[in-house]
């Protein structure tokens, strides 16, 4: 019997190049309906829309599920940092958290894990997993990620690439709402259906994120408004906005702005303290939240809060990470003067700020002079709001995709590819992912994103 030869599949990046290339050429305007189509699902970031390439990252099964793996891992390791360092000094120390964060992280609580939403910012290669740091305050982007796989999905594109692969989506709102409501419960709550509020400055450029998020909490039949802080009332039983009192909050206004603006934030704080209110997060996440809880999970002198199993899953997927500072330490067993080593070792560290978001203060050692190298580390070791940390430089991902040009043209640009996982009470549910020419891959510095989908060839 003569069995007939299978057609064969191209790898999931060159297939969708490979359907993309004659369709711009016959539908040239496909670039400029796909930013419309952005604005108008408020894919936007001030006045940027997200999204400025034509093709999403694909991720196999056994690459969701290795990512699955370690970063529940990690995340289970923050939840315990967190319980230990509350309870021991020479831990809480390590942080470097401010008086006045301290005082908020140890404001008792008693329920649900201190990150109900968090994300892991990642390198995934073939032979490589590495995270470069844990955000661990209510990071942003799901509502955004979700909705653009949406418009990927119903682009001609992806009809043709689905004759040959299977193709999944994240749902991450269900999923989120779903953690908030668990939390909700652990709190004590019994509202079948407790009224959420989203809160975040009103002139945040993420926004309109929440607005995506309140609609698709609401079609799930949960109430949800968003405030700003300000508008928050305490009347020393009940936290409130827009006359509706509120049993869960959402909270995306950050830690470092509720210290900053301790007068705006107080009705927050003070219907937390008392008790009358579920706050997710809660604020205990700032203790996984600063980056040198990577330090305190990577120093040798820590090896007894972890297994075996976890010390070698930290070795392998986790930077050396220290706090800068004029001291002997470690190095993979080896004694070394910290500063002395920084200075040496330039084109395999990276320098930046404990407590900063959006990529601000990083400094890429093998992208930096070494006039530079040593200015920033002057800015490291005088800085007065908080400490720095040193890591170790991680490989990084590249790939190739196509770049919608301003006047509506595409170029194939390589791209540094960042592989965020989103954990929901530390359970993997999706995936944030972004693109940049530059060592620097966030949305905030210029970066741009793309959907994630994790895809099989179809047999």
């Amino acid at each position: 019997m003569t069995i007939a030869p299978q057609p064969s599949v191209l790898p999931p990046s060159e297939e969708w190049h490979e359907i993309l290339k004659p369709m711009l050429l016959r539908m040239p305007g496909l670039p400029e309906d796909l930013f419309g189509r952005m604005r108008k699902a408020k894919l936007t970031f001030g006045d940027r829309v997200h999204c400025p390439f034509l093709r999403p990252v694909f991720l196999s099964p056994a690459d969701e599920e290795r990512v699955r793996t370690v970063a529940e891992r990690i995340a289970e390791l923050g939840e315990r940092v967190v319980t230990v360092a509350l309870g021991d000094k020479h831990i809480f120390a390590q942080l470097h958290l401010s008086e006045e964060e301290e005082r908020l992280a140890r404001i008792h609580v008693g329920y649900g894990p201190a990150s109900t939403a968090s994300r892991l910012d990642a390198f995934l290669l073939p032979d490589s997993l590495k995270f470069a740091e844990y955000n661990a305050e209510s990071p942003a982007g799901p509502g955004y990620a979700e909705t653009l796989a949406e418009i990927f999905n119903e682009l001609p594109m992806m009809g043709q690439f689905a004759r040959k692969y299977e193709v999944q989506p994240y749902a991450l709102s269900a999923k989120l709402l779903e953690a908030l409501l668990e939390s909700y419960r652990d709190w004590g709550g019994s509202a079948q259906k407790p009224q959420i509020a989203i809160v975040d400055w009103e002139k945040v450029p993420t926004w309109s994120e929440f607005e995506i998020l309140q609609a698709r909490f609401e079609k799930k039949g949960i109430p949800t408004l968003i405030a700003d802080p300000q508008q928050l009332e305490w009347d020393g039983k009940s936290l409130a906005a827009e006359g509706q009192r509120i049993d869960l909050v959402y909270r995306r206004v950050l830690i470092n702005d509720i210290v900053a603006k301790p007068g705006e934030c107080s009705a927050l704080v003070k219907a937390y303290t008392a008790g009358a209110v579920c706050v997710a997060n809660n604020f205990r996440c700032k203790i996984p939240h600063v980056k040198a809880f990577f330090a305190v999970l990577t120093d040798e002198q820590n090896g007894a809060l972890f297994s075996l199993s976890e010390r070698e899953l930290i070795r392998k997927h986790i930077p050396w990470t220290r706090v800068v500072a004029d001291v002997k330490t470690a190095h993979y067993g080896r004694t070394i003067e910290l500063l002395a080593f920084v200075r040496q070792h330039r084109e395999n560290l990276v320098l930046k700020p404990s407590d900063e978001y959006g990529g601000s203060g990083v400094t890429l050692g093998w992208e930096t002079s070494e006039a530079g190298w040593d200015e920033a580390i002057e800015r490291a070791l005088t800085a007065t709001n908080g400490v720095w940390i040193v890591q170790d430089r991680i490989p990084t991902r590249r790939e190739v995709f196509p770049y919608i040009l301003p006047a509506g043209r595409v170029d194939y640009r390589e791209m540094l590819v960042d592989f965020a996982p989103y954990l929901f009470r530390g359970k993997l549910c999706g995936f944030l992912t972004r693109l940049s020419s530059t060592g620097l891959a966030n949305v905030t510095s210029g970066g741009g994103q793309v959907p994630a989908f994790c895809v099989s060839p179809k047999t």
